[in-house]
């Protein structure tokens, strides 16, 4: 288990952020909030791909104005984002968001500033504050404080850029405790993952708000995964992290699923749905396995509402090892797959059954579950390897004849079953 950092808890809506609260999953919103229509359309598909919060921006009159229909159409708390007028800030605010994502370095006046706070404060609605690298600004009179923390990053390969965030993190929270007011999020994104480690990481030291996690301009889903999930899953690994948001050029959907994904892998989040192992292939293969895999993750979506451990391989060389612990498992060759129910051997179809074999053995499992009959994990029996010659038509018997031949050795081949 993975030993979280203690951190104040914090109310989005109905969702808790912080403290022994789960890590909370985000995304935001692509289209814009004043097409009502559009805007619902997309936080209801992300509510169901499993976001547990939903930011959209509000940088127009026109936008704030849809809110109040929008909020009564979704289910899910929505954070409003603000970036330059605070007026914005104070019409989410009356339309009933469930946060504002603030940037009081785009918002020079104070008093405006403190008027936010005070009216977040009135309705119990926390901010998210970001000191991201983005949209920090230096200011010539925090010249002395800056050259004093760029001495005590002097060693760390980002000094300079920590020192600015720490410094205007510190700047702007003053403001906030001066108001009394402690329901903050904390985020300090960069475009550079490395930056994103070391940045959380000292700021988890320095202060006790929940963190939201999350790597900017993390590019196209095909690059932007490993960007994201690198730095996120090290800091989550470590404890730090209260709320995530992987960032894509993409369908957002896919930043739901990911960051599911990326909390399931780590235990920090109970799965929801099956969860599909596969192995990589190789030259072994003797069934069309990337389909079959497309095919029966699709299916398991479907079909399956329980966490599910199901493997799908591809030979009988690895595959009984790879699907211990598998509550149903398949390993396939020769055009042909045997099945396995938590160890025990329950059918032995030719490949163009194997998916709709494969399916309601999940389905048929699932119902045990559910009526107390099995339980998620328990193997009864260990996965033996079978003897392929008899079963699938090639295997140990095989090989070892055909070195046996290539020796000049003569050996009869056993006869199958």
């Amino acid at each position: 288990m993975i030993s979280r950092r203690k951190t104040r808890q914090v109310k989005v809506g109905n969702v808790l952020i912080g403290g022994d609260a789960p890590v909370a999953v985000q995304s935001m919103t692509s289209g814009y909030t004043h097409d009502i229509d559009g805007c619902v359309r997309e936080i209801n598909k992300l509510a169901a791909a499993g976001a547990d919060i939903v930011r959209v921006a509000v940088p127009e009159r026109k936008d704030t104005e849809a809110l109040k229909e929008i909020l009564k159409q979704v289910k899910v708390p929505v954070v409003a984002d603000v970036h330059f007028h605070f007026q914005r800030a104070m019409e989410a605010i009356e339309a009933g968001v469930s946060k504002i994502r603030l940037n009081p370095g785009n918002i020079n006046d104070r008093k405006q500033v403190e008027a936010v706070i005070d009216a977040c404060k009135d309705r119990g609605i926390p901010i998210r504050v970001g000191v991201n690298e983005g949209s920090i600004v230096e200011r010539k009179d925090k010249q002395r404080r800056l050259k004093e923390l760029g001495a005590v990053f002097s060693n760390n390969r980002h000094g300079q850029m920590l020192a600015i965030m720490i410094s205007k993190l510190e700047e702007y929270l003053d403001i906030f405790y001066e108001r009394n007011f402690y329901d903050i999020v904390i985020s300090a994104k960069s475009i550079d993952p490395l930056l994103v480690l070391d940045a959380y990481t000292e700021i988890s030291r320095r202060f006790d708000h929940p963190l939201h996690l999350g790597v900017t301009h993390a590019g196209p889903k095909e690059t932007g995964t490993i960007r994201s999930v690198v730095p996120l899953g090290t800091l989550l690994a470590n404890g730090i992290g209260d709320t995530i948001r992987i960032s894509y050029a993409n369908d957002p959907v896919y930043e739901v699923q990911d960051g599911l994904e990326l909390l399931y892998v780590l235990g920090l989040r109970t799965r929801k749905g099956a969860e599909l192992i596969a192995c990589p292939t190789c030259g072994r293969i003797q069934v069309d396995l990337f389909t079959l895999v497309q095919d029966v993750n699709r299916k398991l979506k479907e079909r399956i509402t329980l966490p599910i451990k199901v493997a799908v391989m591809g030979c009988v060389v690895n595959g009984p090892g790879e699907c211990e612990g598998a509550d149903v498992a398949i390993f396939a060759g020769d055009k042909r797959g045997i099945i396995y129910v938590q160890g025990q051997k329950v059918a032995n179809v030719p490949e163009e059954k194997i998916l709709d074999a494969l399916l309601e053995q999940c389905a048929l499992f699932q119902e045990k579950v559910m009526r107390g009959e099995a339980r998620l994990g328990e193997k009864l029996v260990d996965i033996l390897p079978p003897d392929p010659i008899g079963e699938l038509g090639s295997g140990y018997a095989k090989i070892a004849a055909e070195k046996a031949h290539s020796a000049g050795q003569a050996v009869s081949l056993p006869l199958a079953p």
